[in-house]
């Protein structure tokens, strides 16, 4: 799970710019597919067949893309302004490293120098406007050649562990979830299962959309990360949740009001194998559940999610324990839905 999840978080799939991750993905699970296929917006959707013929009354659902930078224009003396794609956090962008295009131009996130700033701009978050990329160009021309305008960014950010548990990369939100599904389908499975590894949810969960309107399951479990805010600069009230102290089960959020029962099962199957789990203690956030609770005639849905700390940012943590037992609790979520 370990060396699977930094090889996933490594990759660069940016939204609406999946295909690295997707092609990774497709690779790892072909051999252990009945069906695979790729749809009009980039969704990777997996069918396996389990034990128990049920079609396609489950479905499992990940996203693939992360948080980024997109071009939009070149200055004449060879800076980069670009968008943010997704909710990046704009206070801890700047002076960050990232890499353009798939020739994975490297450049820095820069603006003007701390000391040409007001003591009235220091109190400012900066606006995305004041924000540039160099990549070391010298004309407009120049720096178009290497990054034109339409041209994808993703920040760099080794992984590698922090103490015993803890674990520091990008793009944890979602490869975690990616990782749980790859490690799925190369078990046999109690139940046919759905694996939708979706498109564009940094940007309005737009894939899980057309993955649950084409699949139309009846049931859905969303595995994703959800915000920590654990940190000592956060109120008592405002603390989420925390990382190690199990997977997420979530009751609501601010997309999504779940299932009742599949919550409580969730709840029961934790409990009853000694798994720490843990919900939200403050409401926040959403997920790709909220458009697949939506679909067609509605669907039921559950999340289990990993705490996970600076989401958003060039670099979160979150828990090893966190990732197994999230693995180990979707696992016994598939064998008691066999039983239903």
């Amino acid at each position: 799970m370990r060396e699977l999840l930094k090889e996933l978080c490594a990759l660069n799939g940016v939204s609406g710019d999946e295909k690295a991750v997707r092609d990774f993905i497709a690779a790892q699970a072909a051999p252990y597919a009945d069906d695979m296929r790729t749809d009009a917006l980039g969704n990777l959707i997996v069918f396996k067949k389990g034990k128990k013929a049920t079609g396609n009354r489950l479905l499992l659902a990940a996203h693939m893309d992360e948080v980024g930078l997109i071009v939009t224009r070149a200055t004449e003396d060879g800076f980069l302004r670009f968008d943010f794609v997704g909710g990046v956090d704009r206070r801890v962008a700047l002076g960050k490293p990232v890499v353009l295009g798939p020739d994975k131009i490297p450049g820095v996130i820069g603006m003007k120098a701390i000391h040409m700033l007001s003591r009235e701009d220091m109190k400012k978050v900066p606006k995305t406007e004041s924000l540039y990329i160099d990549i070391g160009a010298s004309s407009k021309e120049e720096a178009e050649a290497m990054a034109e305008p339409g041209t994808y960014g993703a920040f760099v950010c080794e992984g590698e562990p922090l103490g015993s548990d803890f674990f520091k990369t990008k793009a944890i939100d979602d490869r975690v979830g990616c990782a749980v599904m790859l490690k799925l389908l190369q078990e046999e499975l109690p139940l046919d299962v759905t694996f939708a590894f979706t498109a564009q949810e940094e940007v309005g969960t737009r894939g899980a959309f057309a993955a649950a309107f084409s699949v139309t399951p009846e049931v859905a479990l969303v595995l994703e990360t959800t915000t920590a805010a654990d940190s000592p600069a956060v109120e008592e009230h405002r603390k989420v949740c925390a990382p190690g102290k199990g997977p997420v089960i979530s009751y609501m959020d601010g997309g999504t009001i779940y299932d009742r029962g599949l919550f409580e099962d969730l709840r029961r199957l934790a409990e009853d194998n000694n798994i720490p789990w843990q919900t939200k203690e403050y409401l926040a956030g959403g997920n790709d559940a909220r458009t697949i609770q939506r679909t067609k005639a509605g669907v039921r849905v559950a999340a289990v999610s990993a705490a996970v700390r600076y989401l958003h940012a060039p670099a979160s943590v979150g828990s090893f324990s966190d990732f197994e037992n999230t693995l180990k609790l979707t696992r016994l979520f598939l064998a008691d839905q066999a039983t239903k």
